[in-house]
C-alpha cells in the first residue's frame, strides 16, 4: 500500500474516500498532504491528543461534522476521556449557539459508538438549548458530568454573561485550552481580528507563543492555508 494510504489506514482504520480518490487522482499531492499532516500532528508545544481534540471542537463550531468525526477518533485514541469531550463541545456554543452544540452531540454519539455503549440518539428536529445539555448530559452517564450540569443550571436560571465566564473557566479543561480553542474557532472561520483578541487571551491565561503557533499549523489541516495567513498576523515575529 503507498505510504499516503497507509498512513490513514492507520489513523482510521480505513481509508477514508477522500484519500482514495487524491491518491487516484495525483499520489504525489497525497504523499505531501501526509507529510505535512504528520509532521504538524506530532507531539509539540501542543499534544496530539490536545490537537486533535482541539480541532474537535473548532468542527463543532463551525458546523463541519466529517472533520469533527475524524478528529473525534482520533482524540479517544490518544487518551481524551468523554468528560474532556463534552467539555471541549460546550466552549463553541460561545460561538456558534445550538448549531455548535447539535453539531457536537454528534461527536460525543459517535465516541460512545467507539467504546460500544448503548445510547439514545438525538431525534431529529430543532431542540433548545436546555434539551442538547440535558442530551449530552444523559450521554455521559456515569462519566463526570458536573461542568455541563452547572452550564445547564446557569441557562435555566437566564443567567447569560454567567453562562459565558463559566464555560470559559478551569474545569476538567484547562482554562488556556478554552482559549485556545476559541482562538482556533476564529482563524478557521476567517476571522484574524478576533482570533487575535482571544490569541491574546489565551496568552494572558498561560499560552505560550509555540502553543498559538501549533494552532494555526492544526487550522491550516482543517481550514486551509488562509488559515494559516489569519493566525500568523498575531504571532510574535521570532528575530534571527
Amino acid at each position: 500500500m503507498a505510504t499516503g494510504l497507509s498512513y490513514f489506514k492507520e489513523v482510521y482504520d480505513v481509508v477514508p474516500g477522500w484519500v482514495q480518490k487524491m491518491h487516484d487522482y495525483r499520489p504525489a499531492a497525497l504523499d505531501h498532504y501526509t507529510s505535512l499532516r504528520s509532521d504538524i500532528m506530532q507531539d509539540g508545544a501542543l499534544s496530539r491528543k490536545e490537537k486533535d481534540i482541539l480541532l474537535v471542537g473548532m468542527n463543532a463550531a463551525r458546523l463541519y461534522e466529517r472533520s469533527m468525526i475524524y478528529h473525534t477518533k482520533g482524540a479517544l485514541d490518544y487518551g481524551a476521556t468523554l468528560s474532556e469531550l463534552a467539555e471541549y463541545l460546550i466552549v463553541p456554543y460561545l460561538y456558534n449557539g445550538n448549531g455548535a452544540l447539535k453539531t457536537g452531540v454528534k461527536s460525543l454519539e459517535y465516541a460512545l459508538t467507539l467504546k460500544d455503549r448503548d445510547f439514545t440518539p438525538l431525534a431529529a428536529g430543532e431542540h433548545t438549548t436546555e434539551e442538547l445539555m440535558s442530551h449530552m448530559i444523559g450521554l455521559l452517564g456515569n462519566e463526570d458530568s458536573a461542568f455541563a450540569q452547572q452550564v445547564l443550571n446557569l441557562i435555566r436560571e437566564g443567567e447569560e454573561q454567567e453562562v459565558d465566564s463559566f464555560i470559559l473557566s478551569e474545569a476538567v479543561v484547562a482554562q488556556k485550552l478554552k482559549h485556545i480553542l476559541m482562538t482556533g474557532i476564529y482563524i478557521t472561520e476567517l476571522k484574524g481580528k478576533q482570533a487575535g483578541k482571544w490569541m491574546e487571551k489565551a496568552r494572558e491565561c498561560g499560552a505560550t507563543e509555540e502553543e498559538l503557533a501549533d494552532t494555526g499549523f492544526i487550522c491550516l489541516l482543517t481550514a486551509g492555508i488562509p488559515a494559516w495567513f489569519e493566525a500568523s498576523d498575531s504571532l510574535t515575529e521570532i528575530k534571527g
